[in-house]
């Protein structure tokens, strides 16, 4: 039996709720609301038989790869998964609400590449992945250099998003739907990168419909990886580069590394060149993943593979 992708997963929460989270945090304070939301995430620790299996998955593939023997799975390193992604959870409220300062952010640019293209008035697509915090791009935007950030994404909700971001005085970061890329949005972020803005997608899901996908080996197997992002480069001929938001040492790290300056291809040759930056970005994400072993937040079966069904 296939599993259910993982855009055809129902959404559990709706901006109502999000909206409350959001003011019972503002209200009550971290402190007060870290234990109901851990309640919560072991809820779904201990019903989600799905999520646990792979993420234990996750976990042992990282371990045979690396050859790191303290990696492989266990019952306890499934369940600090997600107590992982109960902090980063309360991590996003705090960004939400504005709790989250620039002094709690390292901005990590050993080429100073973030600096160089803002000085020249050029924008660029930044390729992340859901590994760490997405929501911390935000302080990205306000690092002092004032960028705009373009948050590329496939849900349907991206304006309530919008708005709660709004409510919560973010003014240089937006989240923008492009489930389909039509022309009147290629058009939209083209005029985006002109301005010097910059634009942000995820690099590691494969949207539900119309999705080309490049399979390649990641931590040792294969898995289906979006071409998305790598057709939108190459159409807007712009600088790619990556981008990771990771809690190192309870600080987060923004991690940027220049990975192309343009994408070009012949009409040929066209799978061949996306299918090759496909396979350095998930080298790269290989990578990173060792850095933050338990900050993936993929929680589906990301190589499609039969897998035991111990949890």
């Amino acid at each position: 039996m296939n599993p259910q992708h993982w855009a055809g997963q129902r959404e559990r929460g709706s901006f109502i709720l999000m909206k409350f989270t959001a003011w019972l945090a503002r209200v009550l304070g971290r402190r007060l609301i870290s234990p109901l939301l851990y309640l919560i995430v072991l809820y779904f620790y201990l019903f989600g038989a799905k999520a646990r299996r792979s993420i234990r998955q996750y976990q042992r593939n990282l371990a045979n790869w690396s050859g790191r023997a303290e990696l492989h799975p266990s019952r306890l390193s499934v369940l600090r998964h997600f107590m992982s992604f109960a902090d980063a959870l309360l991590d996003k409220l705090d960004v939400w609400n504005g709790k989250l300062g620039l002094e709690q952010v390292t901005l990590v640019d050993p080429s100073n590449a973030c600096t160089q293209l803002h000085q020249q008035g050029r924008g660029q697509m930044l390729v992340a992945a859901h590994l760490g915090n997405l929501e911390v791009c935000r302080a990205l935007a306000e690092l002092g250099e004032q960028v705009t950030m373009n948050v590329l994404v496939h849900t349907k909700h991206a304006e309530q998003f919008n708005r709660l971001l709004g409510e919560a005085g973010s003014t240089h970061l937006r989240l923008i739907q492009v489930s389909e890329l039509d022309a009147a949005i290629m058009l939209q972020l083209s005029e985006r990168l002109e301005r010097g803005e910059w634009l942000a997608i995820a690099g590691d899901r494969v949207p539900l419909k119309g999705s080309r996908k490049a399979n390649v080996d990641f931590l040792g197997k294969s898995a289906a990886f979006p071409q998305g992002p790598w057709l939108l480069a190459g159409l807007l001929q712009c600088p790619v580069s990556l981008i990771h938001c990771l809690k190192i040492d309870n600080r987060y790290q923004v991690i940027i590394e220049p990975f192309a300056e343009r994408l070009q291809w012949k009409r040929s040759e066209r799978d061949e060149v996306i299918r090759h930056w496909t396979q350095r970005y998930a080298d790269q994400l290989a990578q990173r993943c060792l850095d933050a072993p338990l900050q993936w937040f993929n929680f589906y079966p990301f190589w499609n593979e039969d897998d035991d069904t111990s949890a």
